[in-house]
């Protein structure tokens, strides 16, 4: 073929040349811009010299730092180094016990979080997968196909149904061409495209490029080419892969306070110890038990069981998630959710069915929401007839409609009303048809008659309806009334239904011209049909349990402004007067205007992915946790970017799924709600933990330390210290991971953002019940050294670590008194408690175990007092509960203002 084909040589586009709107471009210009023909292609030549210029077609993965690097960076947080300190420590003093435990937790914790840093390699790697592998193009006049990496801008590429569009591309023929840009939108429908430039709409959102096709997308009807005008990571799906590559992962609530309770932690350990071993010196101990003494102190008072604790419940957590529907890809993720205070939730597909579905029919001033016992005479005959027949969706044989979403929606709507379209085409078959355009929008089926020919026409209303000089009723045709059904499909509309009307017209024959503006004239209306992708039918009490639990639900579509803010009244996340903000104008707000904005939008619309991550970053700038949902491509920046991101399981993309933290199985909104709750349970038995460890590690340092200013020797030697760390620390510590969710626990708010983990009065518990836990225990000393019993030192022992058995079990609620929640309400810490009774009465009555422990054989009124003492901490701590309960119910009674 006798071709020019036009070179770079004579004017190359020179590098600082800005990347021009495609879409405002004529098809011409665009050919011209990047120096092709578009009837012939590039030459080999030509595609080889832009292929070194601007590299591969293919989305450039970031190189991996080395697995030893990343194996070794988990050991550098604060509180691990605390931990490796100890196990050293222990190991020193002779508990080679306690060290192995260390050892295997950190250790545990290590590989957790190494298998978490291959997470955004497979995000990156999934993105590639999507791409397409080859492409046809045109070279030198001829097709020929190449693979996609091949690929330049100037590059002419053939589309037909079926293929993966391999780069960006500017339309220059459009046959019916339709592209699912799901992966990239986020909306069902797919997109009709055309060639014609988009006036001066230089900004115009991603959706509504209709002559424009993105690298990832799908050609799903007709055929067309374009000229490729991106390639690589210029391409939108390579500028997504590229904020999925420049974000950082974030640190979960909990990692930030636990790495802050260590770091607070470590410090006073280091004072305590220096304290205690100066103390001792100035009352004339040896130095090297004073020595011991502080190490086991220091061992003692540092909770080493608690990333275990955490691990163990984050895990369990995990597992049970997994029953509701949740998989969780990223362990800490499970506490997270307990901390969330906006749901930043894209539409299509999560709090929709991702189906559309016709929700109005309105014919002859009658509105109809359910036509399954529509009226048989006319116009609803007609009407669901042309839906049925002017429709190119189809049935195999068990029923299931296939096709594009809207015709597939007209299909169910026609069959639900008693009119298959299988059943109508063996006397009505299809003879001839106009297809749809975007010029005319409208489209018109024949279909054979008995007598002639009648001829369906669906289009837009605005467009349609002009053409019609009558409307159809029962009793014949009458005179149009135009601006009535205008105003009909305007009220549609405005409720966030996509519109469309119905005509026909009786020919006798075939008619002798093609012309669409003879056909599709003088047509007899018949209605309008209004549709919607329909909210999930669970998303609205979803939605409702939200905001009982003080979490604002938000929704960010690419969706048009009316729908989006139509579907988010009908759930309740916004009301009539709530105001919609669209991508063009948060593009024209500044970070610190959209900031002041931020907290009170709940519907966004038309966004493009950089902005949903600016909405994100806004909301955390605020202080708030943003948990982030969403399915498609488009989605994937945002949700590595929020606190946490929220995949979904079955109707979702790869590239979502690898960058979120949680996967929705069921693709249900409601679980998350299951999911927020099971967090605020773990976030609660952490807390519950640190408070029954760090007040447990503080009464053996008061006893420790006020014994001398009491008069009394010291009363524990550095194996019970060790023995009671172990003991306490150890399994009713790890019982506490099971223990059931708290009455309310949705009924209240969210925890504060920045709160410590000693928030609520924790500290203070700490503090005065670590006070009297020591005060009993040194009650215990007296008053055997008064009595004249050489058994003091085994009596505070036992009253040390029984007391604490006690706690444990008073401090399961927070206010719930443990009469109330019954023991029988976690078995494990119940048996837990028992085995730690069990083995602390070895250490005393086994005779071997005694030189061991350096204990003695208590008498029976010895160990029935320390039994009694032991008692009164929980009994005290129950006492608290029961004035945290007056006043919490107090405080719920005052009016708001009061409060």
């Amino acid at each position: 073929m006798a071709m020019a084909i036009k070179t770079e040589a004579a004017s190359d586009m020179g590098a600082e040349d800005a990347a021009p709107a495609w879409q405002a471009l004529s098809a011409a210009a665009a050919a011209d811009r990047l120096k092709v023909e578009s009837g012939a292609g590039l030459s080999p030549q030509e595609a080889a010299h832009r292929l070194t210029r601007h590299g591969p077609n293919a989305i450039r993965e970031k190189p991996p730092r080395p697995l030893w690097r990343m194996f070794a960076d988990q050991f550098s947080d604060f509180m691990i180094l605390i931990l490796l300190a100890a196990a050293v420590v222990s190991g020193l003093v002779g508990d080679l016990k306690d060290t192995l435990a260390i050892v295997v937790i950190v250790l545990l914790n290590a590989v957790i979080g190494f298998v978490q840093e291959l997470r955004a390699q497979r995000a990156i790697a999934s993105l590639r997968k999507m791409a397409a592998t080859g492409a046809m193009v045109l070279r030198a006049g001829e097709r020929v196909p190449i693979a996609a990496a091949e690929l330049v801008p100037g590059d002419v590429v053939l589309l037909e149904a079926g293929n993966v569009v391999p780069a960006d591309l500017r339309l220059i023929e459009a046959a019916q061409l339709k592209l699912d840009e799901s992966v990239l939108t986020g909306e069902a429908s797919t997109i009709e495209k055309h060639c014609e430039p988009l006036s001066d709409l230089a900004d115009v959102a991603l959706g509504e490029r209709f002559n424009m096709a993105f690298k990832g997308t799908t050609a799903s009807y007709g055929r067309g080419s374009g000229i490729v005008v991106a390639t690589g990571m210029e391409t939108e799906l390579g500028k997504i892969a590229a904020l999925l590559d420049n974000r950082d992962e974030l640190r979960t609530p909990l990692q930030k306070r636990l790495a802050e309770f260590g770091r607070r932690l470590g410090l006073a350990v280091l004072a305590i110890c220096v304290i205690i071993f100066v103390v001792g010196l100035l009352r004339g101990e040896t130095a090297g038990l004073m020595f011991l003494t502080a190490v086991s102190l220091a061992v003692a008072a540092i909770p080493e069981a608690l990333p275990a604790v955490v691990t163990i419940s984050l895990a369990l957590g995990a597992r049970k998630m997994v029953l509701q529907h949740a998989l969780i890809r990223r362990l800490p993720a499970v506490e997270t959710l307990g901390s969330v205070t906006y749901i930043c939730s894209d539409k299509t597909g999560t709090l929709t069915q991702n189906k559309m579905r016709v929700q109005q029919i309105e014919a002859a001033g009658t509105l109809l929401h359910d036509w399954s016992d529509a009226p048989a005479q006319q116009p609803w005959s007609s009407l669901f007839t042309a839906l049925a027949l002017s429709n190119d969706a189809n049935a195999d044989r068990h029923g299931k409609i296939s096709g594009d979403p809207t015709e597939v929606a007209l299909y169910q709507a026609a069959r639900d009303a008693g009119h298959d379209k299988a059943a109508l085409e063996f006397s009505a078959a299809r003879v001839f048809e106009l297809p749809f355009d975007s010029e005319r929008k409208c489209m018109t089926t024949f279909h054979q008659q008995v007598d002639g020919l009648v001829a369906f026409t669906k289009g837009a209303p605005e467009n349609l309806i002009p053409l019609c000089s009558s409307t159809c009723t029962a009793q014949g045709d009458a005179a149009l009334q135009a601006d009535a059904i205008l105003a009909g499909a305007q009220r549609m509309a405005a409720a966030g239904l996509r519109v469309l009307a119905l005509a026909r017209r009786d020919w006798p024959a075939l008619p002798q011209t093609a012309d669409a503006a003879i056909i599709e004239s003088e047509l007899t209306f018949l209605g309008l049909v209004g549709m919607m992708d329909p909210p999930r039918d669970e998303a609205k009490s979803a939605v409702h349990l939200c905001k009982t639990a003080g979490i604002t639900p938000v929704m960010i579509t690419g969706d048009h402004a009316a729908t989006a803010h139509a579907i988010a009244c009908q759930l309740g996340i916004a009301t009539v007067d709530d105001n919609v903000m669209t991508g063009p104008q948060l593009a024209a707000l500044s970070d610190a205007a959209f900031r002041q904005q931020v907290g009170a939008l709940r519907v966004y619309a038309r966004v493009d992915p950089a902005q949903k991550i600016r909405i994100v970053e806004a909301l955390q700038a605020q202080g708030e946790f943003v948990a982030m949902t969403g399915d498609g491509v488009n989605d994937a920046p945002a949700l590595k970017r929020a606190d946490i991101g929220i995949a979904m399981g079955k109707g979702g993309t790869d590239v979502a799924r690898e960058a979120a933290s949680l996967v929705l199985l069921d693709d249900n909104f409601a679980t998350i709600v299951h999911a927020v709750r099971e967090g605020r349970r773990i976030f609660d038995n952490i807390r519950k933990f640190i408070r029954y460890a760090m007040t447990g590690n503080s009464a053996e340092i008061w006893v420790i330390f006020l014994a001398p200013f009491l008069g009394l020797p010291i009363p524990l030697l550095p194996i019970h210290i060790l023995w009671i760390n172990l003991m306490t620390d150890g399994l009713p510590g790890l019982a506490l991971a099971a223990e059931p969710a708290e009455k309310g626990i949705m009924q209240r708010p969210p925890r504060v953002p920045g709160e410590s983990v000693f928030a609520h009065g924790m500290w203070q518990h700490i503090v005065w019940v670590g006070l009297a836990m020591a005060g009993v225990s040194l009650s215990a000393q007296a008053w055997a050294i008064l009595t004249g019993s050489a058994h003091w030192q085994t009596m505070v022992f036992t009253v040390l670590t029984l007391s604490q058995m006690g706690h444990v079990l008073a401090i399961r609620a927070e206010r719930e008194s443990l009469f109330r929640q019954g023991v029988r309400s976690n078995l494990p810490l119940l048996g837990a408690v028992a085995l730690t009774f069990v083995l602390q009465m070895a250490t005393i009555y086994v005779p071997f175990l005694n030189p061991i422990f350096n204990t003695d054989q208590l008498t029976g009124s010895e160990l029935g007092f320390c039994l009694l003492l032991s008692t009164t901490v929980f009994f005290i701590v129950e006492v608290e509960k029961l004035l945290v309960r007056r006043s919490w119910l107090y405080a719920k009674k005052q009016p708001e203002s009061s409060v």
